[in-house]
């Protein structure tokens, strides 16, 4: 059995020789040193060359090196549909997003970008914010980050409103669904962090017409996709007042030009899809484990429903 690995070349081999420790009977090659397609079983990628996931002719299982499967699914539309698709979750890595989203909702929450600028301004502003149960946060997606991220915040006080496509339940967490449950998230959120996966509906849903259904004043943290948000709606809606701040973590392009207008704004905090970001050390153990699972037989709790589209 051959297994190919397809990540950035600052951690392809990191990642070839962990997966190799961890799967001794799996022969792991790195992408760009395949050699015969014909012999590679299974493949472990996150954003592959567009087109060229078809060249493996004879794979078992594709695996997505995170949770989102969209640059598969959407990037690519000649990949190999018959072929089922691993995703990657984990404790890390709900762990890791749930300390991001966290510290900027608290940031934004307590006003700390207003306090570090009247420091700069050597202005001693004392700022007085609401207790977190008199603030409401909202989260677009109650899939398996959301949904932690929701009851984090829940645990913290803050009175947290939480939309999903379909009915959910999710303790501590006030639940809607639908197009009518979107709306009544959209009114009542003062910190609105989408956490939604990417599919054609989903994309672009961050907009000038989303944000005017807000409070005017409030904030947006999107840790989803980039292309869940129309950057061009952002900085206008930012300029008028009727958002207060932004924090991305992901944008349509990574990393964006030098003139990109979001590097300067001062409403704008930029991060370097940094929120949950594997490593091999830990993500190599899920993908491990998921595939040893999969090559027995077994029941695989991560596998993507396609037609869903994660």
């Amino acid at each position: 059995m051959a297994l190919v690995v397809r990540v950035g070349p600052a951690r392809e081999v990191w990642w070839r020789d962990t997966l190799q420790d961890l799967l001794p009977d799996v022969e792991c090659r790195l992408w760009g040193e395949a050699g015969d397609k014909d012999e590679v079983d299974y493949a472990v990628v996150w954003q592959p060359p567009i087109g060229e996931l078809k060249t493996f002719r004879n794979l078992k299982c594709i695996v997505s090196m995170g949770a989102g499967v969209d640059h598969i699914l959407l990037r690519d539309p000649d990949y190999p549909k018959h072929v089922p698709i691993i995703r990657t979750v984990g404790t890390d890595l709900r762990q890791r997003m749930r300390e991001y989203v966290v510290l900027h909702v608290l940031r934004l929450h307590r006003r700390l970008p207003d306090i570090e600028a009247g420091q700069r301004r050597h202005d001693w502003d004392q700022i007085i914010t609401p207790t977190a149960p008199d603030r409401r946060v909202g989260i677009l997606g109650l899939g398996n980050m959301g949904a932690d991220v929701a009851q984090a915040l829940a645990g913290l006080g803050f009175s947290v409103l939480g939309w999903s496509r379909r009915p959910k339940e999710v303790a501590g967490v006030e639940c809607h669904h639908g197009s009518a449950g979107l709306s009544d998230v959209l009114k009542q959120s003062e910190i609105l962090v989408c956490l939604l996966p990417l599919t054609a509906e989903t994309q672009g849903i961050l907009n000038k017409d989303l944000f005017a259904r807000m409070p005017k004043g409030a904030n947006l943290i999107n840790v989803g996709r980039g292309q869940h948000l129309v950057e061009e709606d952002l900085i206008p809606a930012l300029d008028s007042g009727q958002l207060s701040r932004a924090t991305l973590d992901v944008l349509c392009q990574e990393p964006p030009e030098t003139d990109h207008p979001f590097w300067d704004h001062p409403g704008i905090l930029l991060t370097p899809h940094v929120a949950s970001l594997i490593d091999p050390a830990a993500g190599a153990k899920i993908i491990a484990g998921n595939l040893k699972r999969f090559i027995a037989g077994e029941p695989v709790p991560d596998m993507v429903d396609v037609a869903q589209g994660y």
